[in-house]
């Protein structure tokens, strides 16, 4: 279970980022934060399994490390100031679509959708909704997709090939070279509760239809 001494500890981690005051705090960390997180994957990993089989059994690797790569980055803080995870086929970093989520201190982040997508991938997922277009809006205009996880999201290209401008004057979401979706609640209304696991499958389910209707085109 989530509780309050995982949210302390992301509040001061925040106010000290530094590997001096990790390292002295290794042991909170283990046992108030990271082994509650993988307690919670352990227990949605099966739910998510029973819909994709391909999604991995072991919620060690849909954790993300809470170490931080810094290689490319002004900000040099070490450490993530929250847990995440991901489930898809293949692993968290697939570029299949899946499930995320992540809680920091106050907030949970919950949702899913194809994140990571390249060039030639991209092209396929285009003309697989520029094809099944009525499906597409079905699911992304449903009244639980917009009410749970707030539409669509992504980054978008200026341009798009002109094969599908008139697919464009139908929906702007064709221009999307990601497609996610991602909710917030705050964690102060889950925390310490059973609550937590229904909340997010609840979220999970939202997301589903879409995730299925990305999967046709890998």
């Amino acid at each position: 279970m989530i509780t309050k001494a995982y949210s302390e500890f992301f509040k001061e981690l925040d106010q000290n980022n530094n590997k001096a005051w990790f390292h002295a705090n290794k042991k909170r960390y283990e046992h108030d934060v990271k082994g509650p997180f993988l307690d919670l994957l352990s227990d949605l990993i099966p739910v998510l399994r029973e819909w994709d089989s391909r999604i991995l059994q072991d919620e060690k690797k849909a954790m993300f490390r809470i170490n931080r790569d810094v290689r490319f980055s002004k900000d040099k803080t070490p450490y993530h100031t929250l847990l995440k995870a991901g489930f898809s086929p293949n692993g968290k970093k697939s570029m299949l679509p899946g499930y995320y989520l992540g809680i920091s201190a106050d907030t949970i982040h919950v949702g899913g959708g194809l994140f990571n997508v390249k060039p030639p991938e991209l092209k396929i997922v285009r003309q697989h909704i520029a094809h099944h277009l009525d499906d597409f809006l079905s699911i992304v205009n449903a009244e639980e997709f917009k009410a749970t996880l707030q539409g669509l999201k992504g980054e978008t290209s200026k341009r798009i090939d002109k094969t599908l401008e008139e697919v464009a004057n139908k929906t702007a979401l064709i221009y999307n070279k990601q497609f996610y979706a991602m909710a917030t609640m705050s964690l102060s209304d889950y925390c310490e509760t059973p609550n937590l696991k229904g909340a997010i499958i609840k979220h999970f389910e939202a997301i589903r239809p879409l995730n299925e209707f990305l999967n046709e085109t890998f």
